[in-house]
C-alpha cells in the first residue's frame, strides 16, 4: 500500500505526519510518499523523514495519481479529488454536513472518505479521536488567549497594598475543550464556574475544583458523538435567565457549545453582553459552526458594550507542533487498529462500529446513515 502525504492548500500550519510517527509506521508494511517540503512549517527537514524510510516526491501530481490512501489534516480540493485513483481512501477532518458538493464528488470518484471528526467517542476509539485531541489543546489555548487580553490577574494575590481577588471564569459547554479550559483556569488560580445542559458532567466539573451551575431544564440528552442535543424554547428561556446572572459576575467567559451536525446554539445575545462587566472577555470556540455569541467573528477581536469578544474554532493551530504530534498519533492508531498481522496489510473493516460512524462515502455510495438523513431534509 502507498500512503500519500500532501501539503495543505488552505494555510493550515498543522501537519498530519511527523518523523516520530514515521518511525512507528514501519510496522504497518506500507510505503510513505511525501510531498517535498511538507514539514518545513514546523521546522522538520525532508531528511528528517527520509531517515525514517519516507520517500520524498517533488511533484504532488505523482502522489495524487499513485497513492492508495491519503492522510491529511483537512479536506481535499475538487481538483485533487479528480486526480486521485478511483477507490482510493482519504482520511482527514471533513465537514460533511456543510460540504455536500464535495461529498458528492468523493462519492462519484468512489473514494472511501473517512471523516476523523466523526470517529465515535467510545473507549476503544479514544486513541484515534482527532477531534478530542485538538479540542483538548484548544481549551488550553482559549484560556491563555483570554488571560493575555484581560486587564486583571487570574490568581488571588496578597500584597502589601492589599489582597487582589481571583478572576472569575465561566465555561459554557463541558466537553473535552471545556474540561481543559476549566483545568487550565484553575491551574492559573482563577475561580471557575461551568455550565452544561448535561447534568451528568457535574461530577467532572467538581473534580477539577470548579463549581457547576445547576439549571433545572428538565430532561436533556446527548448524541452518540457526545454532543448535547438541541433544547426546547422553554428550556432555552430558563437557561438564558440563569446564564445572564453568571455572565454579570464573570471576567472571562469561554463558550464551547455545539450540536452535532447542526448550527451551534446562540447562547449569549447582545442584551446579555450588555450586563457584563466592562473589560471582561468572551472567547467563542464555536464560531465556525454559527457561534454561541452574537457578534463574534472568526479570528477577530471585536468589542460590544465595553466587552472584548474573540471567535476562533481552531485554537489548536496556535500550538501546531503539539497539535500535529497528537493528530499524527491519532491517525497511526486508527490504521494500526485495522492492520492485519497475518497478511501484513491494512484492511479497513467497514462493519466495525468505528468505520460505520466515520466513513462518509465508500464504493460510490454515501454510507453514513446520519449524513444521508441530513441530506434528505
Amino acid at each position: 500500500m502507498i500512503i500519500g502525504i500532501l501539503k495543505q492548500t488552505d494555510n493550515e500550519p498543522r501537519i498530519c505526519f511527523t518523523p516520530q510517527i514515521a518511525k512507528k509506521f514501519k510496522i504497518l508494511n506500507v510505503k510513505i510518499v511525501m510531498e517535498k517540503g511538507y514539514g518545513h512549517s514546523l521546522h522538520y527537514s525532508d531528511e528528517d523523514f527520509v531517515n525514517e524510510g519516507v520517500t520524498i516526491e517533488a511533484d504532488p501530481q505523482k502522489i495524487l495519481s499513485s497513492a492508495d490512501l491519503f492522510l491529511r489534516f483537512n479536506k481535499p480540493t475538487y481538483d485533487e479529488i479528480n486526480k486521485m485513483k478511483d477507490g482510493a481512501t482519504y482520511i482527514s477532518f471533513l465537514d460533511p454536513f456543510h460540504e455536500k458538493e464535495l461529498v458528492m464528488q468523493m462519492k462519484e470518484k468512489k473514494l472511501t472518505a473517512i471523516s476523523v471528526n466523526m470517529i465515535p467517542r467510545t473507549t476503544i476509539a479514544q486513541k484515534m479521536d482527532g477531534l478530542s485531541s485538538q479540542a483538548n489543546l484548544a481549551g488550553y489555548v482559549a484560556v491563555l488567549n483570554a488571560a493575555a487580553h484581560l486587564s486583571t490577574l487570574l490568581p488571588m494575590m496578597t500584597t502589601p497594598s492589599g489582597t487582589l481577588s481571583p478572576a472569575k471564569v465561566f465555561i459554557i459547554g463541558v466537553g473535552v475543550a471545556g474540561l481543559q479550559a476549566i483545568a487550565t483556569s484553575r491551574r492559573l488560580g482563577a475561580s471557575v464556574e461551568a455550565f452544561d445542559t448535561r447534568a451528568i458532567v457535574e461530577e467532572q466539573v467538581k473534580s477539577l475544583g470548579a463549581k457547576f451551575l445547576k439549571i433545572d431544564l428538565g430532561e436533556t440528552n446527548e448524541t452518540k458523538q457526545g454532543y448535547a442535543k438541541a433544547l426546547t424554547d422553554a428550556q432555552l428561556k430558563k437557561q438564558k435567565e440563569e446564564i445572564t446572572k453568571a455572565l454579570a459576575k464573570s471576567d472571562i467567559v469561554i463558550t464551547t457549545a455545539q450540536v452535532f451536525g447542526r448550527k451551534a446554539p446562540r447562547i449569549i445575545d447582545d442584551g446579555m453582553i450588555k450586563q457584563m462587566k466592562p473589560g471582561s472577555i468572551i472567547i467563542d470556540m464555536a464560531v465556525d459552526s454559527g457561534g454561541n455569541v452574537e457578534g463574534s467573528k472568526n479570528d477577530t477581536w471585536t468589542e460590544k458594550h465595553r466587552v472584548k469578544i474573540y471567535g476562533d474554532s481552531h485554537l489548536a493551530k496556535k500550538v501546531p507542533i503539539d497539535a500535529s504530534q497528537m493528530y499524527a498519533t491519532n491517525l497511526f492508531n486508527l490504521l494500526n487498529h485495522f492492520f492485519n498481522k497475518e497478511s501484513k496489510n491494512i484492511q479497513l473493516d467497514m462493519d466495525s462500529d468505528i468505520l460505520q460512524s466515520a466513513v462518509i462515502t465508500h464504493n460510490g455510495e454515501i454510507t453514513n446513515t446520519t449524513l444521508k438523513e441530513h441530506y434528505q431534509q
